[in-house]
């Protein structure tokens, strides 16, 4: 797969950036500037129930963009073949500056502050480490999932496990060599 479009423009594709329970980005280039293009999938999922994934996307975009927490502009969308274009955010994620110990207190600040927003929005955002990527020293949240605001899967009580080398995230890391 060289080349990919989000309605008719193509986009030449760079590399695999990362196969999610939902789709695949790619970094994808049109000559002039880098994107993250996203194809969803309809792979399976034992532990997560999609509905229309595209529409959740948006849907989902629009909820978080309100919340003002740092995040890629959705630049283009393609319903029909289920792709998304958005702002490429360049830097190393969470979960490698964790594996390389590279993590640093104010990014833990900063993810607080953008629970602190989606919480009283009603929402909660999936706070595993790969979807977080650093630029200049500020953290974005990379992915557009959030969901209904539970307790159980905020950052305190879900995420944090896996923001330093826990047990759960080396647990991870071994599972997914």
């Amino acid at each position: 797969m060289d080349t990919m479009t989000v309605n008719e423009k193509g986009y030449r594709i760079i590399k695999l950036l990362g196969h999610g329970k939902g789709g695949y980005s790619y970094l994808a280039t049109d000559e002039q500037r880098e994107y993250v293009l996203k194809q969803i999938h309809h792979e399976p999922c034992d532990y997560y129930q999609f509905g229309n994934k595209i529409e959740a996307e948006k849907r989902d975009y629009e909820r978080l963009r309100k919340t003002g927490i740092r995040m890629p502009q959705m630049l283009d969308i393609d319903e029909e073949k289920e792709r998304i274009l958005k702002e490429y955010i360049e830097g190393p994620t969470i979960y490698e500056l964790v594996l390389r110990n590279r993590m640093e207190e104010i990014f833990l600040t900063q993810v607080r502050d953008m629970c602190t927003r989606v919480q009283q929005a009603g929402l909660n955002i999936d706070y595993f480490p790969t979807n977080f990527v650093v630029c200049e020293g500020e953290i974005y949240y990379i992915d557009y999932e959030c969901n209904e605001y539970m307790e159980e899967w905020d950052f305190e009580h879900w995420g944090v496990k896996y923001w330093s080398k826990t047990a759960e995230f080396l647990r991870y890391v071994e599972e997914h060599k």
